[in-house]
């Protein structure tokens, strides 16, 4: 899980599905206002990514005056159902952003601090690692930390045989921290940046010491029911997810895979299992109407305090990899940020095995868009050029700059 999928780590799990032809929808019946211009903008645009590999997209813009909802291709490749309007869907690394402004939140009442170490809080779990004891809540947040990801330390989520043997098993907290502690460091804390899902892990066992209760309860008490979002789920281990949904498909590399080709295998559903692999740094269930409220609320200060809210987005360079995506962009404690047309935008996306989402919101909250797809990786159909940067950054800056006249 990235904010564009699992990290460099799992750039090689990451798989495509077998296409269907794209299927151009009616508009949902919450679309609102019609406007047609950008509605047939976004659904080429859709239509695009599963010419890209996406089995089935979902796209959903809210603006101050409207909601458009658009969607291409199929949720089951078996059926040739369509993607459902209200689709549950898994939301990997948009996981981050709720871990973050639970602990923000926490911040705000004067619980902990950012310059907290995590040796303050979890003395017994770093003892014998100094450099991740050093390492202070604000470096987890942006991932500043130099603690490697624990992603390389799960090699049964890289192969077909492996995922299908343990796809159930439960990775806790602190599995999932100390494969990660026994590897060598990446950097020593705070002098680089480096994506890594160890630190979203920590932060959440830091939540959980400082109130006494699971990060999940945290972000269900300070996030979800005051949003109201209904759709969105904290599954811990629980593998199925709520109706309705599409398939998730994924497919593996073969046995010598290079980025140019990495040689997939076959397409399998993969949409049960057991998220805790992911749990803090990307487990949750949520629908495009949940994700897209939690943006705007998160960007327009409805969740944090102002100082807080400034933490949250005072950001520092990202790497190579963020910005041959991303241009331009910057990461903060859990949301980057992103120059569109019209300015700027905050988002976070995420991958999961057989789910991709990617999102954002004008920094000024007056819109947002969410998109989802049914795989986290994808073979384009013959012919079809793969842009060099992030496949869904145009139909994006559509949906935020676009007037439906483009």
């Amino acid at each position: 899980m990235t904010t564009t999928g699992m990290g460099a780590a799992a750039a090689a799990v990451v798989a495509a599905t077998l296409v269907a032809p794209a299927t151009a929808s009616a508009p949902s019946p919450q679309s609102g206002a019609p406007d047609r211009p950008l509605r047939s903008t976004l659904q080429r645009d859709a239509e695009r990514l599963v010419d890209l590999g996406a089995p089935g997209v979902l796209v959903d813009l809210r603006t101050p005056a409207r909601r458009v909802k658009v969607r291409s291709g199929v949720a089951d490749t078996a059926t040739g159902e369509p993607v459902p309007w209200r689709a549950h869907f898994r939301v990997g690394s948009l996981t981050k952003p709720f871990v973050s402004t639970a602990l923000l939140q926490l911040v705000g009442r004067g619980r902990l601090s950012l310059d907290d170490r995590v040796a303050d809080w979890l003395p017994a779990l770093v003892r014998d690692h100094e450099d991740a004891g050093r390492v202070t809540v604000r470096q987890l947040l942006q991932h500043t930390s130099g603690l490697p990801d624990y992603l390389g330390g799960l090699p049964w989520l890289f192969s077909q045989q492996g995922f299908e043997k343990h796809r159930f098993d439960t990775v806790t907290s602190r599995r999932a921290v100390r494969i990660a502690l026994a590897m060598e460091p990446l950097f020593a804390p705070g002098t680089s940046w480096s994506y890594s899902n160890t630190n979203y892990r920590l932060a959440a066992m830091i939540v959980t010491k400082v109130t006494g209760r699971s990060w999940r309860a945290a972000v269900r008490h300070g996030i979800v029911e005051p949003l109201g979002l209904d759709g969105t789920v904290l599954p811990g281990t629980r593998t199925g997810l709520p109706e309705p949904h599409a398939v998730g498909y994924e497919r593996f590399p073969g046995p010598d895979p290079t980025p140019e080709d990495p040689g997939y295998g076959e397409p399998i559903d993969a949409t049960r299992q057991d998220p805790s692999w992911g749990g803090a740094a990307g487990e949750i269930i949520s629908t495009t109407r949940d994700t897209n409220r939690f943006l705007r609320a998160l960007v327009r200060g409805r969740l944090l305090e102002p100082a807080e809210q400034a933490e949250l987005m005072s950001t520092v360079p990202n790497d190579e990899a963020f910005q041959q995506s991303w241009p331009g962009s910057r990461y903060g404690l859990g949301l980057e940020l992103t120059p569109v047309s019209c300015g700027t935008a905050w988002s976070h996306g995420g991958d999961i095995l057989g789910f991709a989402t990617r999102n954002a919101v004008l920094a000024d909250g007056s819109r947002s868009v969410t998109i989802t797809m049914n795989t986290d990786s994808f073979v384009p159909r013959p012919g079809v050029r793969v842009p060099r940067r992030e496949m869904t950054r145009t139909l994006i800056d559509h949906a935020l700059c676009g007037t439906g006249r483009e």
